[in-house]
């Protein structure tokens, strides 16, 4: 009889630690294991990204997959990944936990001056300038006393020509650290440096624009981007 009773008590103590090391192994299986993950983006090349995933080093190409994190697309400025069925774009050097929290999307509406002109104002690497949005020139446009003071060695950029209506004036080809407007951050924004006093405003060309949407509706043109 005592045996009968001590093999009734510890039956449920078997169960418990059953059920105990089967939740253990579920946590250390690949699919939990990629609910947690941590990424950081620490290079990027065409359709090719070096990620930081869960404190391990891993390059991948577009298509591949590493613990739950897989690689869609990259370009120089952010890699588009999907993580746990998320599309997420993110930089150089950023960070995303894989606590999955929606996107705050940021938008800025800008409201047309009398000029028929959309002026705001940005950050070009890390210092405050006024642009003006144009989505017919290919990339940021800037003179180079506007260059001098944002602090751009144009010089050490890519001479080139650039024909206006009266002339051909000399021109430099640079990448920008970063471009930041309204508080949308892009990062390696190619621009034109040009001599002289022309553009009087920093032209927001679509090498920035790009990588936002934008909407124009009465007089004001919006833009926006998922963060």
């Amino acid at each position: 009889m005592a045996n009968a009773c001590n093999r009734a008590r510890t039956a449920p103590r078997i169960r418990a630690i059953f059920l105990l090391l089967l939740a253990n192994t579920l946590l250390l299986s690949p699919a939990a294991q990629a609910q947690a993950a941590s990424v950081t983006v620490e290079a990027l090349l065409p359709n090719t990204a070096v990620l930081m995933i869960n404190g391990q080093r891993k390059t991948l190409k577009a298509g591949d997959s590493f613990q739950g994190v897989k690689l869609l697309s990259a370009d120089a400025a952010a890699a588009v990944l999907e993580i746990n069925g998320e599309r997420q774009r993110l930089g150089l050097n950023r960070n995303i936990t894989t606590n999955f929290v929606a996107p705050e999307r940021r938008q800025l509406d800008i409201p047309r001056n009398d000029r028929m002109q959309y002026i705001t104002s940005a950050q070009i690497n890390g210092r405050s300038i006024q642009v003006m949005v144009d989505t017919g020139a290919n990339v940021v446009a800037m003179s180079a006393r506007q260059a001098s003071a944002l602090g751009v060695d144009y010089r050490a950029g890519m001479p080139s020509k650039l024909e206006t209506a009266s002339a051909t004036i000399d021109a430099w080809m640079v990448t920008l650290r970063s471009v930041e407007v309204g508080g949308i951050r892009v990062e390696n924004v190619r621009a034109t440096v040009t001599a002289g006093e022309y553009p009087s405003t920093v032209l927001l060309g679509m090498s920035y624009l790009q990588h936002v949407e934008l909407r124009e509706r009465e007089g004001v043109l919006s833009l926006s981007r998922a963060w």
